[in-house]
């Protein structure tokens, strides 16, 4: 075992989580949870890991933003014709992490995707900086290219084709909605006798279960 890295070790002692007194939503605790995190000025709030997997079941992960989060799930927005993009196409199910070190807690996301609308990809995409709508245009995403000039190339040859006007959405550039059939909430807590709490969706509503760390 690598020495540096068994001596990497931390005690978690900063809060505690009480399942009778969470709310019944857990969409409702994570909204709670998430603007704490921006409270706190923890970086990149909304940074998440983002799990795929093939149709064979091969997994892949990869870190995205979060760009909204509504009674109906969790949603980020990329290239449908990228990696990910097929995966979740193949096979709609996926599972996202969020890790919030500064308050000791991540929040662990399953459910199914699905794309969310038109117009829903295009209002977003209208928010984004002009940089950013080139870039989802000029970027053959998960793709290989011969280099970086490549890319520059594409960028100023577009750039030339907008100029003076608005960047319409790529068609193939758009939204995808999670929504969870469980989430899990985990504090951290002295000993490693950490706090996980799990709400799952039932034919009732939601269900609380307290997890063995």
């Amino acid at each position: 075992m690598n020495p540096e890295l068994a001596q990497l070790r931390r005690e978690y002692a900063r809060q505690a989580l009480d399942e009778a007194q969470l709310p019944d939503d857990p969409l409702t605790l994570f909204q709670q949870w998430f603007k704490e995190a921006l409270q706190a000025e923890v970086a990149d709030p909304n940074a998440m890991v983002l799990a795929t997997a093939d149709i064979s079941g091969r997994p892949s992960a990869r870190v995205m933003l979060l760009k909204d989060c509504d009674t109906q799930g969790f949603v980020f927005f990329t290239n449908y014709e990228s990696r990910k993009g097929h995966e979740l196409t193949e096979n709609p199910w996926a599972a996202l992490v969020f890790w919030w070190a500064a308050l000791e807690r991540q929040v662990r996301v399953e459910g199914r995707v699905e794309k969310v609308s038109a117009e829903e990809s295009d209002a977003y995409f209208q928010t984004r900086p002009r940089e950013s709508q080139l870039g989802a245009w000029a970027s053959p995403q998960s793709q290989v290219i011969p280099d970086r000039a490549t890319l520059e190339h594409r960028v100023a040859e577009l750039m030339a084709r907008f100029n003076g006007q608005e960047v319409p959405r790529p068609p193939y550039w758009g939204g995808f909605r999670l929504i969870p059939e469980v989430i899990e909430f985990w504090q951290g807590r002295p000993g490693r006798l950490h706090d996980r709490i799990r709400y799952r969706r039932t034919p009732q509503g939601w269900v609380k279960d307290r997890l063995a760390p």
